[in-house]
């Protein structure tokens, strides 16, 4: 797989057949080919440059938006997590995030730094590259809102510099230059009160925690809201609250999140996903869309 496989450079930690379910939020998912977690954005870079460029990279973060189906993923996954962390102060309004910065620290960040606008991030399970890449919301505020600019890597290991209007931004869709991911971006918020915004965080945090199944293996929202609707609203009033195939819930607590109850595979979850969609486009006209990314193999019995 690797270039120079006995005089390596790079300083990260490289696994073969790595289990996904390790590193999912559903808990679900066959092996990685290769799992490659960098030391930092200038490791990930001397890994990139050296590892086999037909190899397909999957980005992965906390596994928190993201069904990977049994029979695993080809190729190279690199974990975000594990590096990428660093989080600073660059101007008084303007923070460099790194992509392996969970949201909720960001928000907090912030918070600490009399700035407001960021609180929203709070109510975001993953990390913020994975909030970078979808444009992941929250309390009815959305990521790209506040970024004022990105640090992107390609294939190669170099980095470029580019600004928000590189990138076409929607409801929870990012699409910009192929081949280059998100290392870090910089944020813009503004002047604050640390009270007021830490007083925001944690209301926001009770509203989470009342409406929300936290402490449970789900995804978050399995499916976005369709124009003028609410995912949960249209799952709840065909009746589908409690639905199950295998160990795959439906939540009563809220209608668009699915739990693992404990012996849930990447299939039961994935046929719940579509017996879902399939009754809600029977009952109501509406066919839903997943929020949350489908990856990898299936098995074949």
């Amino acid at each position: 797989m690797m270039t120079a496989e006995n005089s390596h450079r790079w300083n990260g930690l490289l696994l073969t057949d790595e289990p996904m379910a390790r590193h999912t939020s559903w808990r679900v998912g066959g092996t990685a080919d290769y799992f490659y977690q960098p030391t930092d954005i200038d490791d990930l870079g001397i890994f990139l440059n050296e590892s086999d460029p037909s190899l397909p990279l999957t980005w992965l973060g906390l596994g928190s938006n993201l069904l990977v189906r049994d029979g695993g993923v080809r190729g190279i996954v690199i974990h975000m997590l594990s590096g990428m962390k660093s989080i600073e102060l660059l101007e008084e309004t303007l923070v460099r995030v790194e992509v392996g910065v969970p949201s909720a620290r960001v928000a907090r960040f912030c918070a600490n730094n009399n700035l407001s606008g960021g609180e929203f991030l709070t109510g975001i399970p993953g990390l913020f590259g994975g909030a970078l890449s979808m444009n992941a919301g929250a309390f009815g505020d959305e990521t790209w809102q506040i970024v004022d600019s990105v640090e992107m890597i390609d294939r190669q290991g170099n980095r470029i510099q580019r600004t928000a209007n590189d990138f076409t931004v929607a409801y929870r869709s990012v699409s910009g230059p192929q081949n280059e991911w998100f290392v870090a971006a910089n944020i813009r918020l503004k002047h604050g009160s640390s009270a007021e915004s830490k007083s925001r965080l944690r209301k926001l945090l009770e509203k989470r925690n009342e409406s929300q199944p936290i402490g449970t293996a789900n995804a978050g929202s399995v499916f976005k809201n369709p124009p003028g609707d609410y995912a949960a609203r249209l799952i709840e009033s065909c009746g589908l609250k409690g639905a199950r195939i295998g160990d795959a819930e439906v939540s009563g607590k809220h209608a668009n999140f699915i739990i693992n109850k404990g012996g849930a595979s990447a299939a039961d979850i994935e046929s719940l996903i579509k017996h879902i969609q399939r009754v809600v486009a029977e009952k109501t006209g509406v066919e839903l869309k997943t929020e949350v990314h489908i990856i990898g193999e299936a098995t074949h019995d």
